[in-house]
């Protein structure tokens, strides 16, 4: 019989690149059949109830606990699994460190030893995190939030703050950005063009910014924005200083906006900002309705693949070629009744949802 042992480790914070890491070299070792690293927030303790994972000894855990669980054939098999955890981040530590020489302690000794630097990068829990963003702001540079457990309060003060000094807060909770071809968090390298993005959906950016890639287009920068950032309360303020930057922005020639479901009120108002570009702008606000499909410099589309081939044809140097919205019943056997499929994002799986409709008499998700 299958024996789960639990390890919580009280503010022991680490990003959700290093947990899942950990995770799958838990779940890799001789013997274990499951393993669970996570921060303690609500939403991850739901993810070890449906994985079978949750135990009482973590349900009183806070969102900066770290917790550690492994399910394994038997008892000493779970405990020797824990008694590696040091070892394995240790050899990440090792293998990242190699060749550093200098390990800055605060930003602004950071800053002092780069001072061209125009980024900062934060990956901490999110109660110190406003704090650590205004630190950066101060400095002058801009911020890509990586920490979640960041209060809206905190966030509009963050935004307001930075667009008084015109600078960018992407994030909290900001996954994935493009900056000149750069990476940050998780991105995927694709080609330099003439391309610009605006993202409240970090998969999102990364699928239209895939996709105008395959097409043969490439990109100036994908901006992402947070996901609360098109929110009534928000209302959009990392999304309009982003569209003003690549409006100024030379190297860029089409624009392209995109958001998992916004509150209306906040994309109507991001919209009538975007009218007043110079540029075309392609707009996927997914589950928006809008009675045309194209005013003045705006063309909406309502699917990733529809976004990113209209930015390439809008772009002008390549013909994007026409996207089928056909569903092939080919694969289906005849007594099929259930169609399922396992998303990575819930701005894909939203878009599923969707386009399924119109074929299916129920979606469910």
């Amino acid at each position: 019989m299958a024996i789960i042992k639990t390890e919580i480790r009280s503010g022991a914070y680490y990003d959700s690149v290093v947990l899942m890491q950990l995770q799958r070299s838990l779940a890799e070792l001789p013997g274990v059949e499951d393993a669970g690293v996570v921060m303690g927030t609500e939403a991850n303790l739901e993810l070890l109830e449906q994985t079978g994972l949750l135990v009482d000894e973590v349900k009183g855990v806070k969102a900066d606990d770290l917790v550690l669980v492994v399910r394994a054939k038997d008892a000493k098999t779970a405990q020797d699994a824990l008694a590696q955890v040091d070892e394995l981040v240790a050899a990440r530590r090792s293998r990242e460190g190699a060749g550093e020489d200098f390990l800055p302690k605060s930003l602004e000794s950071a800053d002092k030893n780069l001072p061209g630097t125009k980024w900062v990068l934060i990956s901490v829990p999110g109660r110190y995190a406003a704090g650590v963003s205004r630190e950066a702001l101060r400095l002058g540079k801009h911020v890509f939030l990586y920490s979640d457990n960041v209060s809206v309060d905190e966030e509009i003060e963050l935004k307001t703050s930075a667009a008084e000094k015109g600078l960018l807060v992407m994030g909290p909770d900001c996954g994935t950005a493009i900056i000149n071809g750069i990476g940050l968090g998780f991105a995927n390298q694709v080609r330099s063009g003439s391309i610009g993005m605006v993202a409240a959906s970090g998969t999102g950016l990364q699928q239209v910014s895939v996709r105008i890639h395959q097409l043969g287009g490439g990109l100036t920068h994908a901006l992402g924005t947070g996901g609360r950032d098109l929110s009534s309360k928000v209302g959009g303020l990392t999304a309009r200083m982003a569209l003003d930057l690549l409006e100024r922005d030379p190297e860029t020639r089409v624009i392209v906006l995109v958001s998992k479901p916004p509150d209306k009120s906040a994309a109507d108002e991001i919209l009538a900002y975007a009218r007043g570009l110079s540029k075309p702008v392609v707009v996927n606000f997914i589950g928006y309705q809008t009675a045309l499909q194209e005013v003045d410099n705006l063309l909406f589309t309502s699917t990733f693949d529809d976004t990113a081939a209209a930015a390439v044809s809008l772009d002008g140097d390549l013909e994007a070629p026409e996207i089928s919205q056909e569903i092939s019943l080919d694969g289906f056997k005849p007594d099929q009744r259930f169609l399922r499929g396992l998303y990575s994002g819930g701005t894909l799986a939203y878009e599923a949802l969707l386009i399924l409709d119109h074929y299916l008499p129920a979606v469910y998700s």
